[in-house]
This record gives structure tokens, C-alpha cells and sequence, in this order.
């Protein structure tokens, strides 16, 4: 999901780790930003220079990634698991996000009501 401009500088261990994370997501500066109730702008400050952020906006980034808050303290690059090639699942999702966003946004109206359904313990 590589849009918008390159940085200037190197992104700081925690910017780097949470852009990570977006994209991991599949979510837009400008989405995360949404949710945040704050401007793009404000956002992208988060990832391109150093923050300290308060306990409640660590939470709601989380929450807003979809994610525990401790990956987002993580130290380590990547919390897979194994050093083993990458799942089906994990393949698809890659090759996915390579996709024109509407084709992304198709393939997200099929599956999230399977995910929404798993998440409420409706199996």
C-alpha cells in the first residue's frame, strides 16, 4: 500500500513499527487517523517523528490497528512465529494488497463478516 510521498528522513524505531503495523493492516494513514477522531496530518507525525504518546492514545492506536497494544511496544520486527515460509492465509493477504483498492474493498466485503462472526464467538 506504498502511496503519498517518500520520507526525508529514516522513521524512528516506533514510526517504522507502526507503519508496519498499518499496512499490515491494510489501513490508510488518513483511516487510522479517521478513527482516531485526529487529521492525517497529526497522524503521520506519529510515524515520522519521535512521540511520546499517553497510555489512552496507545490504547486507541491499538484498537484502531485491530491489534494488542503490546505489538505496538515490541521490540522485534516481526511477531511471527517459526522462521518457516509464510502461511496461505498470510500469502493471499500479501498478494491481496497488491490490488487495485477496489478489488481490496471487494474482497474485504466477503470477509469481514466471516471474521466479525469469529470475533463474537458465534462459530
Amino acid at each position: 500500500m506504498k502511496t503519498g510521498r517518500p520520507p526525508k528522513q529514516e522513521r524512528p524505531a516506533f514510526g517504522q513499527r507502526l507503519n508496519e503495523l498499518r499496512e499490515a493492516a491494510g489501513l490508510t494513514q488518513a483511516q487510522v487517523a479517521q478513527k482516531l477522531g485526529m487529521s492525517q496530518r497529526a497522524y503521520s507525525h506519529w510515524e515520522r517523528r519521535p512521540v511520546s504518546l499517553r497510555p489512552d492514545q496507545m490504547q486507541s492506536l491499538a484498537s484502531a490497528l485491530n491489534i494488542p497494544v503490546g505489538m505496538l511496544l515490541a521490540n522485534g520486527q516481526s511477531q511471527r512465529r517459526g522462521s518457516g515460509p509464510a502461511g496461505k492465509m498470510r500469502q493471499l493477504f500479501e498478494a491481496a494488497s497488491k490490488l487495485p483498492r477496489s478489488k481490496q474493498e471487494k474482497i474485504l466485503d466477503i470477509l469481514q463478516p466471516f471474521v466479525r462472526e469469529h470475533a463474537n464467538g458465534n462459530v
